[in-house]
């Protein structure tokens, strides 16, 4: 019996997920086969699909097309050999690269032995002729990890007329804020417009936030602490005077506590269906807003490329201030590349390598880092330094002939410091006698660490004219979905980048 024609299906079902009768899934880890460690920002392809692995080697590509077992799947990375094998020959998740050797003449492609000085003026000279910005519609999907950290948190009490705020009291208000807190947030989406920042619009078609409310500082709960304070310790017409050594301004007693809250009464229902009205107003003004912010983060990004003219990315468009060393050729996937490392050469901020095509000096794929902060700020006692500014970006070419960005990659950092004096006087001009009623004082210090990473992948790329960019009109009405949780069955149907560990395990202290 032969036993080829039910072997070769069931090799391609166990390999593939399929999520639906039109759809498929793709999901595997891609290695090294020498030493069996996960290589990262792969390139995957399987027809006209395409993916990156993550951090951990992994990827998962979705189709809405049938995928037979003798289709191919492509897979590459700088350093290793191409792997191209119809799926069926795949029989396990683990996917194995084998280490390229590579030999200079079989990557040198001209007759010129450039500098790297030359190389970085033919790609200045070809940035226009090698990178669209042209209208398009682009399928992508954009993950943004927020994660703060206190490193101080403290205010000492020097001096209090009202018992209740004691150092006691303003000690357990701080440790109801979260020391160490991470929030992640994932939207796929369609981005109509150029690279130009103003020329932008999105369709924004699914959100998901993940993270732990019960870290989340409780306003509201503290709130009606303080609206109990202050209604048994604050005259009628007290106002605040808040000093912070040089630093003074006025607030008035109805602005700090909300002491009368209109009622609504149940039993009229004219004023039910005005709150009921005013809910679903402010929904959709939420939805309007939540698609406005994430849309103006996806066109900094793409607005901010180092291949744009004005980016503070500016090791491609102002050479004058870096130096710039050829370190080798070699291949990524296919194409042959000059691999160029760049310093600060005075007072850039950033150092990394470019990888460069030795047919068009077009820039492949970019890596950089900060080497001192981008920016510092320190008086009064008021402080912040953006500490960290690295990245990665990859460009794929197009079916145009042109380039475009295809995976991005940022992280950021920033330090904020507040080490002061603060006073809180209550004043009342209504009360005869002395003005002054009562008074809270002490020292601030606080210090609070925040990265932001921002990982997006674009997955198809359509050009359009400017009749169809004029005629879409934004209308987003999603709002992110929250989950205590990782739930892989979210995205079901839809291509994202795959999540690391850390999304994967990820849960809440207990679920809401």
């Amino acid at each position: 019996m032969n036993s080829r024609p039910f072997l070769l299906p069931l090799l391609t079902f166990l390999f593939l997920n399929v999520v639906n009768i039109n759809a498929q899934s793709l999901s595997a880890t891609v290695i090294d086969s020498v030493n069996q460690q996960p290589i990262p920002f792969a390139s995957v392809q399987l027809k006209e699909k395409w993916a990156i692995t993550n951090e951990e080697g992994s990827f998962n590509l979705i189709f809405d097309e049938v995928i037979t077992e003798n289709d191919s799947l492509m897979i590459s990375s700088m350093g290793y050999e191409t792997l191209t094998r119809p799926i069926a020959e795949f029989t396990s998740t683990k996917i194995l690269l084998v280490p390229k050797a590579i030999e200079l003449k079989e990557v040198i492609v001209s007759n010129k032995n450039y500098t790297a000085d030359e190389i970085m003026d033919f790609v200045e000279d070809n940035l226009e002729k090698n990178y669209t910005n042209d209208l398009s519609k682009k399928r992508l999907f954009h993950r943004t990890t927020n994660t703060d950290r206190w490193t101080k948190s403290g205010f000492k009490v020097k001096k209090s007329s009202i018992a209740v705020l004691n150092q006691q009291f303003i000690d357990s208000v701080i440790n109801t804020v979260p020391k160490n807190d991470t929030y992640y947030s994932e939207v796929v989406g369609d981005l109509y417009g150029n690279y130009d920042e103003e020329v932008q619009k999105f369709n924004l078609l699914k959100a998901s936030k993940l993270y732990d409310k019960n870290t989340e500082f409780d306003f509201e709960r503290m709130e009606e602490k303080l609206n109990t304070i202050l209604k048994e310790n604050v005259k009628p017409g007290s106002y605040f005077k808040i000093k912070s050594g040089l630093l003074s301004f006025k607030v008035d007693s109805e602005e700090v506590s909300s002491l009368f809250e209109e009622e609504v009464d149940s039993t009229d229902v004219a004023a039910l269906n005005k709150e009921l009205e005013e809910k679903k107003k402010n929904k959709e003004e939420r939805q309007k807003n939540y698609g406005n912010w994430k849309r103006r983060q996806l066109a900094n990004i793409f607005s901010g490329l180092p291949t744009q003219e004005k980016s503070k990315l500016n090791f491609i468009n102002k050479k004058r201030k870096y130096e710039y060393t050829l370190e080798e050729f070699t291949y990524l996937g296919n194409d042959a590349v000059y691999v160029i490392s760049f310093v600060p050469s005075g007072s850039a901020d950033y150092e990394g390598t470019l990888y460069v095509n030795a047919d068009d000096f077009a820039v492949l794929q970019v890596d950089y880092s900060n080497v001192k902060p981008i920016s510092n700020f320190n008086l009064l006692g008021i402080s912040s330094n953006n500490y960290l500014s690295k990245g990665k970006i990859i460009y794929n070419k197009g079916n145009d002939g042109l380039y475009g960005i295809r995976y991005y990659e940022s992280e950021n950092g920033m330090r904020y410091g507040v080490k002061r004096p603060l006073k809180i006087i209550e004043k009342n001009k209504i009360v005869k006698g002395r003005n002054k009623q009562n008074e809270l004082s002490g020292d601030m210090d606080f210090v609070v660490i925040g990265t932001e990473k921002n990982e997006m992948i674009v997955f198809d790329t359509e050009n359009i004219n400017q009749l169809t960019f004029d005629a879409f009109k934004e209308n987003n009405t999603v709002l992110p979905t929250y989950m205590p949780k990782y739930d892989p069955t979210f995205w079901e149907g839809y291509a994202i980048m795959e999540p690391n560990t850390a999304i994967k395990e990820f849960t809440a202290t207990s679920e809401n």
